[in-house]
């Protein structure tokens, strides 16, 4: 998959079939879509490209900071959607300049000048340009004068879709992992940049990872202890994961740390990616850190057996 991040890049696309959104998660719901995306590139011997763009357009005319959160940044959804075999990708910088077209110009001095579609799939409710004017029957007429076909998505994908997005997130927040990842098709993951901690957990026999999330936007999973996978350059670990306010300690910031079994690597700022396969117990205040190391040993306990069960 090939991607852009400037318009006056772009190269002759083949019979492009297009179709835009934020596609954030790149869920099964998501996959319907990208699967008659495809198969009407195939059908016509043309090649497929995704439309989205950077800062999420919600985050362009939100006044409240760290509103919006998301399932994927930038990179991960590049990776999925490469994963899916995509042919194109490109990132349009979102700016209030760019929401300010009129539709028609949105259709002409954007779509069609950049990317001189053969077809554009896209559902019955898209609205585009100011005040969210344009709409899928601007763009069949459209499509008529510039010469390319609109194909709609039909209204029970693009609900499947809308709803998997709601339900993914709300399921993440809840620490209902089982939902999340069901919905998404694969395993829920971050990335986060290892930070120095306080150094507890190897005091009480659990030495931790403490990650930096750098983005700001990324939705992280409700507090508790989670089952993980920790990806650290081309090795898999197996380990526990605890998000929370650590209030046995009296904590008030909430943190992120991994404790990977098997492993006694200094990796101060290495990047780490951790894929959330289970969800273990909610965050307790223990009766002092001797407490605390008994049930980390269960939760360690816990999380064997399941990785013995096949994880």
């Amino acid at each position: 998959m090939k991607c852009y991040k400037d318009l006056n890049t772009l190269p002759e696309f083949k019979n492009a079939v297009i179709t835009i959104g934020t596609f954030d998660g790149v869920h099964l719901g998501h996959q319907q879509i990208l699967a008659q995306l495809k198969a009407e590139a195939k059908r016509i011997g043309g090649e497929t490209v995704i439309i989205t763009f950077n800062p999420h357009p919600r985050k362009v005319f939100s006044s409240i900071p760290g509103e919006i959160k998301l399932l994927t940044t930038q990179t991960e959804k590049k990776s999925l959607l490469k994963k899916a075999g995509i042919d194109h990708l490109v990132i349009v910088p979102f700016t209030q300049l760019f929401a300010n077209q009129s539709a028609e110009q949105y259709i002409a001095e954007f779509l069609v000048k950049y990317f001189k579609p053969h077809t554009i799939i896209i559902g019955y409710d898209h609205r585009f340009g100011k005040g969210r004017s344009g709409n899928i029957q601007l763009l069949e007429i459209k499509g008529k004068e510039f010469g390319f076909a609109v194909k709609e998505i039909p209204e029970h994908i693009l609900s499947e879709a809308k709803i998997s997005s709601t339900n993914i997130r709300q399921a993440l927040s809840n620490s209902d992992i089982d939902t999340a990842n069901g919905l998404l098709g694969y395993d829920y993951f971050f990335e986060g940049t290892v930070i120095e901690g306080n150094k507890l957990g190897r005091t009480i026999g659990y030495p931790t990872a403490n990650l930096h999330i750098e983005h700001e936007e990324k939705l992280i999973p409700g507090n508790g202890v989670y089952a993980v996978k920790v990806s650290i350059g081309n090795k898999e670990f197996a380990g526990m994961m605890n998000i929370g306010i650590r209030p046995t300690i009296e904590g008030t910031k909430r943190t992120i740390e991994v404790n990977i079994f098997d492993f006694n690597h200094d990796i101060y700022g290495a990047s780490v990616n951790v894929f959330i396969k289970y969800y273990i117990r909610g965050e307790v205040k223990f009766n002092g850190l001797d407490a605390l190391k008994e049930q980390l040993k269960k939760d360690e306990n816990a999380v064997k057996l399941l990785i013995k069960r096949g994880y």
